[in-house]
């Protein structure tokens, strides 16, 4: 498939060439400005695949710095002041499927896992938004309090997917992450460790 879509867009290429060139050919025979008619065709050739790609990098951006991040409404600290005594009842599950899946469609979902007796791990998907994006979120939640402990948020652009039908070629559009998004995912984890209690 990749060779595929390296060979379409390098006869694509050469298309995109033979039109600027024959634009040039012609101004230059109709007394009209060349370069202005060159540049006009190479413009034109690039927006038919790639008029998306600017917008799609901005609005991603835009949404990592506006909504993506990692936030603690409760620490460690906090949470066993306010429940003393808890966190030493506390026993991991092992977790292999989901205890709920609420599922609005096939793209829109949360899934709900049970890390101990009280505190419950989710993991929600969200698109696609403008521009094939998709927000994920994760959080630690008081399943007794329903108060949301720590939570991250990330967004990706996902072309090459399954189902991603006629967008799916348009690699360059692919952006797995936000920039902060390894750093987020360790804290996350790290506050994930703390509250999921004792193994068995």
């Amino acid at each position: 498939m990749g060779l595929v879509i390296v060979g379409a867009l390098a006869i694509y290429l050469l298309i995109a060439i033979a039109v600027v060139i024959g634009a040039v050919k012609y101004a230059k025979k109709s007394g009209k400005r060349a370069k202005r008619w060159g540049w006009s065709a190479a413009l034109v050739m690039y927006l038919i695949p790639f008029w998306d790609w600017i917008p799609t990098v901005l609005v991603h951006q835009y949404y990592c710095a506006t909504e993506a991040g990692f936030w603690v409404y409760k620490t460690p600290e906090q949470w066993k002041k306010e429940n003393p005594g808890v966190v030493d009842t506390l026993v991991a599950k092992p977790i292999s499927v989901p205890d709920r899946i609420e599922k609005n469609d096939a793209d829109n979902w949360t899934l709900f896992f049970n890390l101990n007796n009280r505190i419950d791990l989710t993991n929600s998907h969200a698109g696609p938004l403008p521009f094939y994006r998709w927000r994920t979120e994760s959080a630690l939640i008081d399943s007794q309090s329903g108060i949301v402990l720590v939570k991250s948020i990330d967004f990706y652009t996902a072309q090459i997917r399954a189902g991603g039908g006629w967008k799916g070629w348009k690699f360059w559009l692919a952006i797995d992450h936000c920039p902060r998004y390894s750093e987020n995912s360790r804290d996350f984890g790290a506050y994930r460790a703390i509250f999921k209690g004792a193994s068995k």
